[in-house]
């Protein structure tokens, strides 16, 4: 348990949490909707400071992140609790329950990761903006060690611990649920807009950004949403990855999976208007990073396995020269 950074004390011991939108109102011995931060005598603390579920060592195209480092490994880790609310989520166990956990301090991170040659740290499996202090406090640690910090999250957080957080980060890979702001509101319990800010800012930072979009039947499975979700995407950077992935029925969703048919055929409007879009969750289809100019082969993918068969040392492609939006 810590102290939150980012909150306001009120009158009669209540506290204001400022690190979401949310901005959740707490009195004594009430938690947030993330259930990971607790107003503890009119003081915020972050309840799960150093508590990880789940810690591995992972492809870093699970999270996935296929223009970055790809084909190498990366260290994985990830607590518990949520501040969104999505019906479908694929890891509720451990996003709205309290799962069995272990605790580390963030150096002993740090030390894992070069034990086990990773370059980096990835925070993923929950949702590390409200895992925030620990985050940030690994992610010190692992910069000044030399190693790379990897944020994949629903990107629901405001601009000041955003900002904060983001002088450490060297690559993202932020879902974008929905082009709806109501369905994004009404449903999943977050705001588009701060979302879309949100990748606006990483991008202007720097920091190298993979987008996701879980497709949903009948909530966000349209060719209009998809097109207009990747139209968006054109503006800042035709070049960013997006990654449509396969839903399959989790949570309180009991719908069957999306329609492989459906993904291809969203699959060739959102490269209309994009360089690089890939199809998660199903082995084999749309997974090789060709080169937008010419066509060539450039990444080879079969599930985790990867291998660089047309890009040169400057990241160019070895047939036309285009330069491919790789960083390594």
């Amino acid at each position: 348990m810590r102290e939150a950074l980012f909150f306001e004390v009120l009158k009669d011991d209540r506290v204001r949490c400022d690190l979401c939108p949310h901005h959740c109102v707490l009195k004594v011995g009430q938690s947030g909707i993330c259930n990971a931060r607790k107003n503890i005598d009119g003081i915020l603390y972050s309840l799960n400071y150093g508590q990880i579920s789940s810690i591995s060592m992972d492809p870093v195209e699970k999270k996935p992140l296929f223009h970055f480092f790809p084909g190498e490994g990366i260290l994985s880790v990830g607590s518990w609790g949520c501040n969104m609310s999505c019906p479908y989520c694929q890891n509720w166990e451990i996003s709205h329950a309290i799962p069995r956990v272990r605790e580390f301090p963030p150096d002993q991170i740090a030390t894992l990761a070069k034990d086990h040659k990773s370059f980096g740290i990835a925070y993923t499996y929950s949702e590390p903006v409200v895992w925030f202090e620990y985050v940030l406090d690994c992610a010190r640690v692992a910069m000044k060690e030399g190693l790379h910090n990897v944020l994949v999250t629903n990107g629901f957080i405001e601009e000041k611990p955003f900002k904060l957080l983001i002088q450490y980060f060297s690559a993202m890979n932020i879902d974008i649920k929905s082009f709806n702001e109501d369905y994004y509101r009404k449903v999943l319990g977050g705001n588009r807009d701060v979302v879309m800010k949100n990748v606006e800012t990483a991008y202007k930072a720097g920091i190298h950004i993979e987008l996701t979009t879980l497709v949903v039947p009948e909530d966000n499975d349209s060719e209009e949403e998809i097109g207009s979700i990747a139209k968006w995407i054109s503006t800042i950077d035709k070049s960013i990855p997006l990654h449509l992935s396969r839903y399959f029925p989790n949570y309180k969703y009991d719908r069957p999976p999306t329609d492989p048919d459906k993904l291809e055929n969203l699959w060739r409007i959102a490269k209309e208007y994009l360089d690089y879009v890939y199809i998660g969750n199903i082995a084999g289809m749309h997974e090789d990073t060709v080169c937008p100019k010419c066509g060539n082969l450039v990444i080879k993918r079969n599930g985790y396995s990867v291998e660089i068969v047309g890009l040169d040392k400057e990241g160019n492609c070895t047939n036309c020269g285009h330069h491919i939006a790789i960083r390594k």
